[in-house]
């Protein structure tokens, strides 16, 4: 679908594109940047080309609309980065490790009987004392003594099936305090 005007804008196109890539390359100093930028004014001029009337307001236009395409995309987010010689280090860790053995701790914990697995994640995960975690599962400390051993021996088992041990510090879970005596 072509519209009356549109020789003429083709016209304008070719016969000012060299210039206007100039302009734009002196206005972001980047002949890619430029190349963009007068594809864009091009895009905009295109839409606006019936309201343009003479010569002198297409020229006037073309330069108005550059600077503005120019201006707009320096203010895009990307435009900010800046090249490095030497990349950052990592903000993080690479966790890859823990996120298999919190894998392998919890696929463990469901294979406990509820009592037992309770009085794990209480006393180890929770960080709770014997007598807290009594009161919270309305026994004894003696059983909650009882319960944990029984989960850490069956937890051990489970480790040692793949290769790890618990008495290993790097194989304990990241939320079981290292301190923790149960454990070893």
């Amino acid at each position: 679908m072509t519209r009356s005007g549109d020789a003429e804008f083709i016209e304008f196109v070719v016969g000012s594109h060299q210039r206007l890539v100039q302009l734009a390359y002196l206005l972001c100093g980047d002949w890619h940047r430029a190349e963009d930028a007068v594809q864009g004014a091009f895009v905009r001029m295109y839409a606006a080309w019936p309201r343009i009337r003479n010569q002198a307001a297409v020229d006037l236009y073309a330069r108005k609309t550059i600077l503005s395409t120019v201006r707009d995309d320096a203010r895009r987010p990307w435009r900010r980065e800046r090249a490095s010689a030497r990349l950052p280090e990592p903000a993080i860790q690479d966790r890859t490790g823990q996120i298999d053995e919190r894998l392998l701790l919890v696929s463990a914990l469901r294979i406990l009987p509820a009592r037992q697995r309770t009085a794990v994640v209480l006393r180890y995960l929770g960080d709770y004392s014997i007598e807290d975690t009594a009161e919270v599962m309305g026994c004894s400390a003696g059983t909650v003594k009882s319960q944990t051993a029984r989960a850490i021996a069956a937890l051990r088992k489970s480790f040692a099936d793949v290769g790890l041990s618990l008495q290993e510090p790097e194989a304990v879970h990241p939320l079981i305090p290292e301190e923790s005596t149960a454990w070893q």
